[in-house]
């Protein structure tokens, strides 16, 4: 019977380093994308409201809940 060694060498692999400038538009659209979610979930009733009706809270009151936001 042969024995075969084996002879591979491993090399280190590259990681790709992302840009500032490349991530940053990426970065702000998701930083307003989540304002917007916490604005509606704490903030999305009474005097401030943006969209009139209850409708927007009845959605998010379990997350409202969740997160800690008094809402009654």
């Amino acid at each position: 019977m042969a024995q075969f060694a084996s002879t591979s060498i491993s090399h280190p692999v590259a990681i790709p380093v992302i840009p500032v400038r490349e991530l940053m538009p990426y970065a702000l659209f998701g930083g307003l994308l989540m304002l917007l979610a916490i604005y509606f979930v704490g903030a999305e009733q009474g005097a401030t409201s943006l969209i009139h009706g209850r409708m927007v809270h009845e959605f998010v009151h379990d997350g409202r809940h969740l997160l800690g936001f008094p809402c009654h």
